[in-house]
């Protein structure tokens, strides 16, 4: 393996699946909104990041580039394994849409966070406080 492979291949790896700096921001406005709310109930298709019992509703905080976002960061592939990446994305995708589907006939709301909308905060505090309140 070469050196940059293997830099590459150690930062892929430290890439956690919950508690990220993006699902942290939007705990910590829904808190500051006054919701309280479950973290990953694995009871749940997907394991939402934030459940809403009371409300039957969820939200998903989802990193653009691994879940297919069609923004800047989403769309980027690496250049190394183009074909892996890409598949890796798109079964991601599948599975993302199976999991809200099934959410929803089970009677949750979903509401999908992206990575590449928390830079605008006043504007996601908007957002969580509208899916939140109806």
């Amino acid at each position: 393996m070469t050196e940059d492979a293997a830099l590459r291949s150690r930062i892929m790896r430290a890439v956690k699946g919950r508690d990220t700096a993006p699902e942290l921001l939007v705990r910590k406005l829904a808190h500051g909104l006054g919701y309280r709310f479950r973290l990953h109930r694995v009871d749940l298709p997907g394991k939402p990041d934030l459940v809403f019992p009371s409300r039957e509703k969820i939200i998903f905080v989802h990193g653009c580039f691994w879940h297919g976002h069609q923004c800047a960061r989403g769309n980027r592939l690496p250049k190394a394994h183009a074909d892996y990446w890409r598949t890796k994305i798109a079964r991601n995708v599948i599975r993302d849409t199976a999991n809200k589907s099934k959410l929803r006939r089970q009677g949750w709301r979903v509401l999908v966070v992206w990575e590449c909308e928390i830079r605008n905060q006043n504007a996601l505090l908007r957002r969580l406080q509208g899916f939140l309140e109806c």
